[in-house]
C-alpha cells in the first residue's frame, strides 16, 4: 500500500499539495487495489483528481504496479455510502449496518452479484480491508448459492446469493 501511496503522491498533484488526501488503501498484490480519497478543498474532485483526464493518471500508476487493476473510491463519513461505493463497480446496493458488531448487511440486485464480489471473492475481501467492516453480501431472494458459481458469473435469476467476509488489517493513512 506504501507503495501505491507514493507513486499517486508522484503522479497527482493535488495528493503532493495536500488538496486532496489518501484515506485508505486495500491492495492484493498483482491483483487489485482498491484507494479511498477525500478532498481537503472545496471545488476539488478527489476521484477525478485521481483518474485524471481521459485516465492519464491512473494509467500512469498502473503501469508502474504491473497492469494492476486500480479503482478509485470516494470516502464518506457515512458508513453506508462509503461501503456501497467501495463495492464499485457493482451498483444499485442497499447497505445496512450494525455499529455494535461493525457489520454491513449489503442487499444486492441479482445482476450485481458478481460484480460486488469479485472473482473468487476479491472485490468484497479488498471491500472489507479498506472500510473495516465486515460485510455480508445476500441477493434479493430467499435460497443460497455457491460463490465459486456467482465469482464465475453462474447465477440464475432465483437465487440468492449469501457471501460473508470479515475484515482484514484495514490500512489507512
Amino acid at each position: 500500500p506504501d507503495l501505491v501511496k507514493e507513486i499517486f503522491r508522484r503522479e497527482v498533484p493535488e495528493i503532493a499539495s495536500g488538496a486532496v488526501e489518501i484515506k485508505g488503501i486495500a491492495r492484493e498484490v498483482g491483483g487489485r487495489t482498491k484507494i479511498a480519497v477525500s478532498s481537503k478543498q472545496s471545488g476539488v474532485d478527489p476521484v477525478g483528481s485521481c483518474v485524471g483526464q481521459k485516465g492519464v493518471r491512473v494509467q500512469a500508476v498502473i503501469s508502474e504496479i504491473a497492469e494492476e487493476r486500480v479503482d478509485v473510491i470516494q470516502f464518506s463519513d457515512d458508513t453506508p455510502k462509503f461501503i456501497a461505493a467501495s463495492l464499485a463497480p457493482a451498483k444499485g446496493v442497499l447497505v445496512d449496518i450494525d455499529k455494535e458488531t461493525k457489520v454491513a448487511v449489503v442487499t444486492c440486485p441479482v445482476d450485481q452479484l458478481s460484480l460486488a464480489i469479485g472473482r473468487e471473492g476479491q472485490n468484497v475481501r479488498l471491500a472489507a480491508k479498506l472500510t473495516g467492516w465486515k460485510i455480508d453480501i445476500k441477493g434479493p431472494r430467499g435460497s443460497e448459492v455457491d460463490v465459486d458459481a456467482i465469482a464465475a458469473g453462474k447465477l440464475s435469476e432465483n437465487q440468492n446469493a449469501v457471501v460473508s467476509v470479515e475484515q482484514a488489517d484495514n490500512v489507512t493513512s
